[in-house]
């Protein structure tokens, strides 16, 4: 297949922003597409040519891609940082440029879509010197042979900023229309895959399973809001299995038999940045191998530290010993998926919990199975729940004995009970530079929830954040959101829907100035969820559920 009739997609769904026509257009290219090309194909229409859980970079920053413009193109390098300056767009950069290079059409090739796949696959393999100049050549050789189209979107693929309006959903929408499949079993499969690649794989030779395999993650079983005990026993049955909610990061361990790997739950690997778990769990889990859900904390004196103590230790990669001795944790584990070759999702959890009480060695500091009741009485639950929160937890999650594990689905099995307000895990869209001692920081933040594909604003938060001292800072949100900008307009910036921040407030209120149709009062930012994927920020839904309730409190 040539790497044309992929570009010639993207202008495609460049055109439209509507979802149906996306997966028109990807459908209809799928049914085109060979076996051999359709995980290079879905990857690519992610803007990635790897699936979600590898996490490899590429390793060529802006500045590298503007000297390799450059050498393509023979244009001094300060004039396509004006150019880029003016565009606001690496691709469209090299379109322009590339469009102007006057090639010998008997020195390029017509570049196939292996061709690119491969050469970009290579440049996460260098390591050492000549690194850069390795990389350089290999991305001129494509803008090379590239006609203008092609030079825009794969200089957008390896800057990771594809601009085509491909998520999630209108990928799996689209291998369901292609190979005539239910959307819900093309998602069943792939929350054991994780990989719509593979997904789309095994939908178009028709073989819809996905299969367990440790050192894969997998996606994790979400648990649904209550107000109430007797709400959530009405949604998961008497009696129930009551666990402490612990304020912690999500993490599933992985052992295959040789090594232990750690993901959080949005399948990152960070198993270097946690040795301390690794030769906890090695050394206190019996089996040949296994998968584990579990919840990491920072831990002391019995008392549930808050998130924000061990989230540092997410992103650390240098330092890490001294970083995990001056910030130990308790793995908390609650369930488990896969054991000794054996998928257990489709056992009952009172077995599954039976099954851990065998194969944990607990150690209190170090690895404990979240503590737990069975009851169905509101009083005594009523005492557990207080207890939860004088330990210094989120508050308790209550489990259907008999249910099974559901990857990747929000289902009555799971519910979870806190106080309230509930707070918001909302992604910043916007954001603003601030004056005085503050100009060189990002301090205000525009924050939007999720309807499908699209975000809508719910205002500006800046409250919560730190100048110095412990908590968000503004220098580490600054940093994080300048690598993120795509436009900018004097003070205010546009970044990407990438980074989520957990945001309090005091009421949900009616408001016409944003999209969404509410706003928050006295917003403040609690903490920054790096551990969370956009797609799991609160919905237009859950906005309009916590502000009917509220209502109804009043």
């Amino acid at each position: 297949m040539l790497y044309k009739e992929l570009a010639d997609v993207y202008s495609e769904l460049e055109k439209t922003t509507k979802r149906l026509e996306k997966t028109e257009i990807i459908s209809n290219f799928f049914k085109r597409v060979l076996v051999g090309d359709i995980r290079k194909v879905v990857y690519l229409l992610k803007g990635s040519i790897y699936a979600q859980w590898e996490g490899d970079k590429l390793g060529v920053s802006e500045r590298l891609i503007i000297k390799i413009i450059s050498e393509s193109s023979g244009i001094n390098q300060s004039e396509i940082e004006k150019l880029w300056k003016k565009l606001g767009d690496l691709g469209k950069v090299a379109e322009e440029v590339l469009g102007n290079k006057k090639q010998s059409t008997l020195s390029s090739k017509k570049l196939t879509l292996k061709k690119v796949f491969e050469n970009l696959r290579k440049l996460s393999s260098f390591e050492g010197s000549g690194t850069v100049s390795k990389k350089i050549s290999l991305v001129v050789e494509l803008l090379n042979n590239a006609n203008p189209l092609e030079a825009r979107y794969i200089v957008n693929t390896i800057v990771n900023d594809l601009r085509v309006g491909v998520a999630s959903g209108v990928i799996r929408d689209s291998i369901a229309k292609a190979f005539d499949k239910d959307a819900d079993e093309v998602e069943n499969v792939y929350n054991l895959t994780t990989d719509y690649g593979e997904t789309a794989e095994l939908a178009m030779q028709n073989k819809m399973h996905g299969n367990l395999t440790p050192g894969k993650p997998i996606r994790l079983q979400l648990a649904i809001r209550t107000e109430s005990i007797e709400e959530a026993l009405k949604a998961v049955g008497k009696p129930a299995q009551c666990e402490f909610k612990i304020d912690g990061f999500r993490l599933q361990i992985h052992f295959d038999g040789r090594e232990t790997k750690l993901f959080t739950r949005s399948m990152e690997n960070v198993t270097k940045q946690f040795p301390d778990v690794v030769k906890t769990v090695t050394g206190n889990v019996k089996g040949q191998d296994f998968i584990l859900d579990s919840e990491v904390v920072g831990h002391k004196d019995e008392i549930y530290l808050p998130f924000q103590n061990i989230s540092q230790r997410i992103k650390r990669k240098y330092d890490i010993e001294n970083t995990a001795k001056n910030f130990p944790v308790e793995v908390d584990i609650f369930d488990v998926v896969y054991h000794n070759g054996k998928n257990l999702m489709n056992s009952p959890l009172s077995e599954r919990r039976k099954l851990l009480e065998k194969i944990v060695n607990q150690k209190s500091g170090k690895i404990i199975l979240t503590r737990k009741i069975i009851s169905g009485n509101e009083e005594e639950i009523e005492r557990f729940y207080s207890e939860a929160l004088q330990r210094g937890t989120e508050g308790l999650m209550l489990k259907n004995l008999e249910g099974a594990y559901k990857p990747g689905r929000y289902v009555n099995g799971w519910v979870k009970l806190k106080p309230v307000m509930e707070p918001l895990d909302l992604v910043i869209t916007k954001a603003e530079w601030g004056e005085g001692k503050r100009s060189d920081w990002l301090s205000s933040f525009t924050v939007s929830c999720k309807k499908g594909e699209e975000f809508l604003e719910m205002g500006k938060v800046g409250s919560g954040v730190k100048e110095k001292n412990e908590g968000v800072k503004f220098s580490e949100l600054t940093k994080e959101l300048r690598r993120l900008i795509i436009n900018d307009h004097g003070k205010t910036v546009e970044v990407k829907p990438k980074l989520i921040i957990e945001v309090s407030y005091e009421e949900i209120q009616k408001s016409p100035t944003y999209k969404s149709g509410f706003a928050l009062r006295f917003p403040r930012i609690l903490r920054v969820r790096s551990e969370k994927d956009v797609e799991e920020i609160n919905t237009l839904s859950d906005v309009e559920r916590i502000y009917s309730r509220q209502r109804y409190r009043k």
